[in-house]
């Protein structure tokens, strides 16, 4: 029993220690107002001291990528500092290159804001904006992902393939709003409205929320546009591969092309799933197939459990077989990946060892 107990004791104290170095730090280390300038006086904000980057920025309306919502577990939210703010912390450094640490690129969400500032930030992160999302559409369209569709407060403007942050309200898992990054599934021509796809992760504060928990007509925050996701203006044929919810940001960009009639690159979009019960938008894009030649769905099962007529295996064995037999060698070629770390890793060296070196991607934490 003795060996049960000792873990929570320590666990209850450690808990109750940090709870009071916050409590001390707030009031000990009352830091005022400073100054934070950006881009070389392009911006200047007098804020309150004492929070972490991230969110003082924020609160001043400008809102740096943070796919964790700001615990440090992502790397998203990555910003040039120009000042002293310190040594590294170790929860920074596993997210940072040697080239980056000599530029002093730091978390905004690791850093506290003590003194004056000096910062700078890319000039497209000015243009990102909250907006209120009512829910109109919740759809289960496999048995682990939910489609939702938000009809936002005013228009936004982004690139098919880019994602945006979903403010998670408090609930019985949260006692703050915490934020999470979601890609938009639907085109850019739909202003007013967005489309996410949400994979239920067991325990995931968020995902547990928008399963179990939200329902038609609510109002969410939504932050965004976010990213670097989206499709290059070039003539080169595109090899795009997803997963799961990893279908959202593929099938706008695909949806996209077809809207504006960029119907002269051949697209081959190799999706990957589990079993049946984890595929799904299959007859959607059978329809486009038969409206753009150049277009080609290819599902894959890696464990098809009934009649199957349709490729088996793991997806970058079927988008390897594909490119050393159907898809024309004679063009040039450029990747589009999104889904888990590991599938991603795969098919860009994959794609690399058959000669496609531009790839981009959207790796899901």
């Amino acid at each position: 029993m003795d060996i049960l107990v000792a873990p929570l004791i320590v666990g209850l104290i450690s808990a109750v220690l940090s709870a009071l170095i916050v409590v001390v730090d707030s009031i000990v280390n009352n830091y005022g107002e400073v100054e934070i300038d950006i881009n070389s006086g392009k911006k200047k904000l007098k804020v309150q001291g004492g929070r972490p980057l991230l969110f003082t920025l924020a609160s001043e309306n400008i809102f740096i990528p943070s796919a964790c919502g700001g615990r440090g577990s992502c790397g998203a939210c990555k910003v040039k500092v120009l000042s002293d703010v310190g040594e590294y912390l170790p929860t920074e450094l596993p997210y940072m290159s040697k080239e980056e640490i000599a530029q002093n690129i730091r978390l905004s969400c690791q850093i506290k804001v003590k003194k004056n500032l000096k910062i700078e930030l890319p000039e497209e992160l000015f243009n990102v904006k909250k907006f209120k999302g009512t829910v109109i559409s919740l759809e289960n369209v496999t048995h682990d992902i939910k489609e939702v569709k938000l009809k936002l407060s005013e228009e936004i403007n982004f690139k098919a393939g880019q994602y945006v942050q979903l403010v998670i309200p408090p609930y019985d898992k949260i006692k703050q709003p915490t934020q999470r990054a979601y890609s938009i599934a639907s085109t850019p021509s739909k202003k007013d409205e967005i489309e996410l796809l949400i994979r239920l992760v067991p325990g995931g504060i968020a995902t547990t929320y928008v399963h179990n928990y939200l329902k038609e007509g609510d109002v969410l925050e939504v932050i965004g546009p976010f990213g670097e996701f989206y499709m290059r203006d070039t003539k080169k044929d595109m090899i795009c591969v997803a997963g799961g919810s990893g279908m959202a940001p593929i099938k706008s960009i695909i949806f996209d092309m077809y809207e504006r009639n960029i119907l002269d690159r051949n697209v081959w979009y190799f999706f990957g799933a589990r079993t049946e019960k984890d595929l799904f938008y299959v007859e959607l894009f059978r329809k486009l197939e038969k409206v753009w030649d150049k277009f080609h769905f290819i599902p894959a099962l890696s464990e098809p459990q009934k009649d199957w007529d349709g490729e088996v295996g793991l997806i970058t064995d079927v988008m390897v077989k594909y490119l050393e037999t159907m898809v024309g060698k004679e063009t040039e070629k450029e990747g589009y990946l999104c889904g888990s770390p590991g599938m991603i890793n795969a098919c860009e060296t994959l794609l690399k060892k058959h000669g496609i070196n531009e790839v981009y991607y959207d790796k899901f934490a």
